[in-house]
């Protein structure tokens, strides 16, 4: 039997600058699929009323009378409020916690450290929705129900931040440290002036993740409040698409806005925030 030998050129690589107009193509095909629901929503908010099912991408009359009618009618102005109230301090005072016990964990020595470490960590496996009977009751005995700290309190201790911070801060080099407690720096000192600047990336990031979660957050604020007056701004768009079915361009304006604070936090800083998602991943 007589082979045949087949002399197969070799595929030459594409040129670096259709390689490079290729991959730009696509993501620019990937970031029109993501972002046009948002122009949709956009769009559907800009129309007069009844135009809402219309096939038309661009509003033949734009207009802003559906944002002031949402925030002035229908309350979305104190739910916007609300919202900037809980979603705030919870993130502030989450990521505050964090940062202390990262700094313990990262720079202290105490008996049993790696062990509650783990211990904590491994309460990451635990679904979140198992915590909410506990915590539920743990706010009605305290008689916090309707309150804002009701939907503040139980989110308070961050694991995944806690987490977060510790892998950061390792990579800080203890000499700065040492050498700030020759010069006579307290605790405080140590973790204000040079714990704190060093670690602002993940600080930063931290901050919008937490703020994005609890801005977003809608289950246990809807559980542990039944006051409108203390409604954030998803209940108060859950609650205004069950009452007002029919009024598509008002609920388009509504969820324009709710994305507002997360696309301006964003915006101002997303340095700080690919800086500190990438610059902990790698200890030095």
């Amino acid at each position: 039997m007589i082979s045949q030998n087949t002399n197969r050129r070799p595929q030459r690589p594409l040129p670096p600058q259709l390689q490079a107009t290729l991959l730009y193509l696509g993501l620019i095909l990937g970031a029109i699929v993501v972002l046009f629901p948002f122009f949709w929503m956009l769009t559907t908010a800009l129309k007069q009323p009844g135009q809402a099912y219309s096939l038309d991408l661009l509003p033949a009359e734009p207009t802003l009378d559906n944002f002031g009618r949402i925030l002035r009618d229908y309350g979305f102005a104190r739910y916007f409020m609300n919202s900037i109230i809980v979603a705030t301090s919870a993130a502030f005072l989450a990521t505050l916690f964090a940062a202390l016990a990262a700094y313990a964990f990262a720079k202290k020595d105490f008996l049993l450290k790696n062990q509650l470490f783990l211990f904590l960590l491994a309460s990451l496996m635990i679904p979140g929705m198992m915590y909410m009977v506990p915590q539920f009751a743990i706010i009605s005995r305290l008689g916090l129900m309707n309150t804002r700290t009701a939907m503040v309190l139980p989110h308070l201790a961050n694991v995944f931040g806690l987490f977060l911070m510790k892998q950061f801060m390792e990579t800080i080099p203890g000499s700065l440290i040492d050498s700030s407690r020759i010069d006579g720096a307290s605790e405080l000192q140590v973790f204000r002036s040079i714990i704190v600047p060093l670690s602002l990336p993940i600080i930063a990031t931290l901050f919008l993740l937490t703020f994005q979660f609890h801005w977003g957050n809608f289950l246990w604020q809807l559980i542990v409040t039944n006051k409108e007056s203390l409604y954030t701004v998803p209940v108060g768009l859950a609650m205004f698409r069950d009452a007002h079915e029919e009024l598509v361009t008002l609920k388009m304006a509504g969820a324009a806005i709710s994305i507002i604070p997360i696309g301006v936090l964003f915006f101002f800083t997303q340095r700080l925030f690919i800086e500190g998602m990438t610059r902990g991943a790698v200890k030095g």
